[in-house]
């Protein structure tokens, strides 16, 4: 059975739907992302814990992208 995790289809269907979701009015890890980038002032840790589980689908697309550019040894 093949990993999941290494899937890019999966991979970019996780980060167009749970890595944007919910989607109006803007994407909230984009909304998550500014109010880290503002100070994080008011941030409790179920916010910090919604940041990551929103960031988890974009960081295993960079995870498939370092593994395909980086040369094999």
């Amino acid at each position: 059975m093949k990993n999941p995790l290494n899937d890019y289809r999966i991979v970019i269907l996780a980060c167009l739907t749970l890595g944007l979701a919910p989607y109006f009015p803007e994407p909230h890890l984009l909304g998550k992302l500014r109010w880290v980038a503002g100070g994080a002032k008011g941030m409790m840790p179920m916010d910090w814990f919604d940041l990551a589980f929103h960031s988890l689908p974009w960081i295993a697309l960079l995870r498939l992208v370092f593994l395909k550019v980086k040369p094999r040894d």
